[in-house]
């Protein structure tokens, strides 16, 4: 069984959050590595902020060769929302769309990390086929793939919507991105996790750890309150189980966002969440 990690965006990040604009990392992109690699991860996630801040100093290629040399292979980059709407309509986030791409063309991530957005629960998903095959073409010609993470406080809402958004699409390029605190806050049960995907549809897994009751909203829980995994109320051993058993074996990622984790030296919070993760998988 593989149990090759990935630290994913938010794991390395340091002292910064999503709520935070711009949410780039305060640690130095080679220290951030090297720290990645000393804790055993075979690569690592970048979200759009860092990826602006990257290009406009040391560059994309530079980066990758520093990946490299650190011996990480495997490269995840995120996050496009409301991919949706066209160019230049209220709203679009093509800004966004058009850096990662162009990182895509240099790094060759093993996919492109897309949401939706929030608000109620989508009701509509066939508007959203066309734009998605458009997107997974731009990233097919560039060799990546697009990766949907559904969230309970989002149009995309559940792993089986998502699952029923890939069926629909019917590219090759798009799969789902599936978070353990996705699925268990979405209050998706293993079993219909199990009959919505199909063999080969996750292209990556995000493993955290929660306690029982979701403390404030369920977006401030998300970004505030996550624990190790194996630390908290979720059925890891169970999920990782039926991801297996739909032929995702690894490498798997592990995301932790908390007000306590991100205070950690970077190096002490990344070598918690891999000796973690380790043990439930």
């Amino acid at each position: 069984m593989n149990t090759a990690l990935i630290a994913t965006a938010w794991t390395s990040a340091g002292n910064t959050s999503p709520m935070r604009s711009p949410a780039t990392s305060p640690v130095p992109i080679h220290e951030r590595l090297k720290a990645i690699a000393e804790a055993g991860f075979m690569g690592f996630g970048l979200v759009a902020d860092d990826l602006m801040a990257i290009r406009d100093s040391i560059g994309f290629a530079a980066l990758g060769a520093m990946a490299a040399e650190h011996g990480l292979s495997h490269i995840e980059i995120e996050l496009i929302e409301r991919w949706s709407i066209p160019r230049g309509q209220s709203g679009h986030t093509y800004h966004v769309r058009d850096l990662l791409l162009d990182a895509a063309d240099v790094l060759k991530p093993a996919f492109i990390k897309i949401g939706s957005e929030n608000g109620s629960a989508a009701i509509d998903l066939a508007s959203l086929v066309a734009p998605l095959r458009e997107l997974a073409d731009d990233a097919s010609r560039l060799g990546t793939r697009i990766a949907i993470e559904t969230m309970p406080f989002s149009r995309l809402a559940t792993v089986p919507v998502g699952a029923e958004l890939v069926d629909a699409v019917a590219h090759p390029h798009v799969g789902l991105l599936v978070d353990a605190w996705h699925v268990f806050r979405a209050e998706t049960s293993l079993t219909e996790l199990d009959t919505s995907l199909l063999d080969g549809i996750v292209f990556g897994v995000e493993l955290d750890d929660a306690m029982p009751e979701v403390v404030g909203t369920l977006f401030e829980d998300t970004i505030d309150r996550r624990v190790l995994c194996g630390e908290g109320s979720f059925d890891l051993s169970g999920l990782v189980d039926v991801l297996r058993g739909k032929g995702f074996d690894g490498p798997w990622g592990v995301e932790i966002l908390s007000e306590s984790f991100r205070t950690l030296p970077v190096g002490e919070a990344l070598q918690r969440a891999a000796e973690t993760a380790r043990k439930v998988l």
